[in-house]
């Protein structure tokens, strides 16, 4: 009996190379969905950077200027002015800082985008409301022999698509300017 020596590919061995090409792709594909998704909350994440930023720095430019007592630099439920918990992202009322009593008469932020042709400061621009953004500022004491000290905790949180996100950004402030 003579065995016959077929060349090419067995329909097991077709199968098998079509499961796993089909597994590759389907990785690149999940891996390029991913990358789109990114891509477009860049400006989002942009935004959010920058707004937890200006919040610090308004606590900060307060406390330097004399425009907050250190018992004022706390959260409400502490004795301070800054509200507790997220608030929507409106404007910096009378008193100039965001999160307060006095901001929602000013209304939600909004940032201004390049348009179509890239440049900022064309007619092309497109006005963004920053509707779907929460901010939270949380003011705590650090316990121990520094009672002078506190933690200042921003954290931004905004959709993008399905998606929640969320920009934390944490410092110490102490009561000597």
């Amino acid at each position: 009996m003579r065995l016959s020596s077929s060349k090419g590919f067995s329909l097991a061995e077709t199968v098998v190379a079509l499961g796993v090409l089909t597994t590759g792709v389907l990785g690149a594909a999940a891996v390029f969905v991913t990358g789109m998704q990114n891509l477009t909350s860049s400006p989002s994440d942009v935004v959010a950077t920058q707004k937890a930023a200006e919040a610090m720095e308004a606590v900060f430019s307060a406390r330097q200027s004399g425009k907050l007592t250190w018992t004022q630099i706390n959260n409400v439920a502490n004795g301070g002015v800054f509200l507790n918990g997220a608030q929507p992202l409106y404007r910096a009322g009378a008193d100039g800082l965001v999160n307060t009593a006095d901001d929602s008469a000013a209304g939600i932020e909004t940032v201004t985008l390049p348009g179509p042709d890239g440049l900022l400061n064309t007619v092309d621009d497109k006005v963004v409301t920053l509707g779907g953004y929460t901010r939270q500022i949380q003011i705590a004491d650090v316990t121990g022999e520094n009672a002078q000290l506190r933690v200042i905790t921003v954290t931004i949180r905004f959709t993008n698509g399905p998606s929640v996100r969320t920009y934390t950004l944490q410092t110490y402030i102490s009561s000597y300017s």
